[in-house]
């Protein structure tokens, strides 16, 4: 997917001209509305400080939540207060995304000023991509940047919409910057390329497996979903997470591996717990000595020693799921480790790929997130290009 860029676009073409920037400004937040953690934001900066600089007047646009029409509690608000900090400059707020307001506010702002529109999923419409209000989006910008990534998997009227009625439409730095490490990831490689799969089910990876069984030298599995694998082994598994519906595919998806040369390792220890619970009584037992009763609910040192060994040798590491429940501190171990792997082997010139979703949060949660080549921003969006899916947000992007 090769896209033209607002990193090709000079000062002369866009100076002065309105750029509609569609930006990832979900954020989480606390009761009192407070920002808990403004990543995303920063993770837009550089595409809007590019715009100001170049004299472009930058109109934001992002969803907030999963609103059911307008919802007090779902302003981004805090928002613009913390992008204003940011920026060390006032970010103009809008009550609304459309109608004359929006146009009026528009009107006013001077070359490099910022104003960031409310909640478009206020409308029922944005998600339903629906061309009359993708148009009205539209009619306060000439030209369009997308620059979030985490939606663009998703038709919508301010990610797709949009793009029918504004020229040029460009990738944001951001959404340059992921296609440059997932997609060259997947396509062209520095090898050995390992591919380390976690998360509870094989049914939500599936895509992902097949396609990187067509890609990678190794592919290592982690958490819930091991349990399906060994049973399809005919392993006992005592009360551990099963997919009953996925033993074939277990089956075939590793007879594949073989098939392909891939390496393809499972855990060969876990610990076991009682109960699904942070407080829960763990032991570590081999896959072979599952205790009828017990629940795997992370990696045994054993396996972490196995999986460091098969990472020591790689050039591209792509990660994504985690080795266990890490939500709760004493079933993080085996995910933290594999961080820790990960951030060491970074600094002697692996490529290290966090693929979204909680391997992100695993990493920062270990605090090793900048010790990474590339933290992906996209969930679902990620797992769909490591799929080597479509992603409509991007493929309507004007070709480079």
């Amino acid at each position: 997917m090769s896209k033209k860029t607002l990193a090709s676009l000079s000062a002369a073409d866009i100076s002065g001209k309105r750029a509609f920037v569609r930006v990832d400004f979900n954020v989480p937040v606390d009761d009192q509305g407070n920002i808990t953690d403004d990543t995303r934001i920063r993770a837009a900066l550089p595409t809007i400080k590019d715009l100001t600089q170049k004299g472009a007047k930058v109109i934001l646009a992002s969803h907030f939540g999963r609103p059911k029409g307008v919802d007090e509690k779902l302003r981004l608000t805090p928002v613009a207060k913390r992008l204003s900090e940011l920026l060390g400059q006032e970010v103009v707020k809008t009550d609304d995304c459309i109608g004359d307001e929006v146009a009026a506010k528009v009107a006013a702002l001077a070359n490099g000023q910022v104003l960031l529109l409310e909640n478009v999923r206020f409308y029922k419409e944005e998600e339903k991509n629906e061309p009359e209000f993708a148009k009205k989006l539209a009619s306060n910008a000439d030209f369009y940047v997308n620059d979030a990534f985490g939606t663009a998997h998703r038709a919508h009227a301010s990610t797709e919409g949009v793009t029918h009625y504004l020229s040029p439409s460009v990738a944001g730095y951001l959404i340059e910057k992921e296609l440059q490490y997932l997609q060259s990831a997947i396509e062209n490689p520095q090898r050995p390329l390992a591919a380390i799969v976690g998360g509870s089910k094989v049914s939500s990876k599936i895509g992902v497996i097949e396609t990187l069984l067509e890609k990678c030298d190794k592919l290592i599995i982690g958490g819930g979903m091991i349990f399906t694998f060994y049973k399809a082994r005919g392993l006992n598994v005592g009360k551990s997470l099963v997919e009953e519906d996925k033993l074939e595919l277990a089956k075939s998806l590793e007879a594949k591996a073989k098939e392909k040369g891939v390496t393809f390792l499972l855990p060969t220890d876990i610990v076991s717990a009682d109960k699904f619970a942070p407080d829960a009584n763990a032991t570590t037992v081999s896959i072979e000595n599952i205790p009828a009763d017990g629940m795997g609910l992370d990696i045994g040192p054993d396996s972490v020693k196995v999986f460091q060994e098969a990472l020591a040798d790689c050039k591209t590491v792509i990660w994504n799921g985690p080795m266990g429940v890490f939500e709760f501190d004493k079933f993080a171990v085996g995910t933290e480790a594999i961080a820790r792997t990960l951030a060491d082997i970074s600094k002697t010139g692996t490529t290290t790929i966090i693929g979204g979703g909680d391997s992100v949060a695993a990493v920062e949660k270990v605090g090793l997130a900048d010790q990474m080549s590339h933290i992906s921003t996209g969930g679902g969006a990620s797992l769909e290009l490591l799929e080597g899916k479509t992603l409509p947000g991007i493929a309507a992007l004007n070709d480079a």
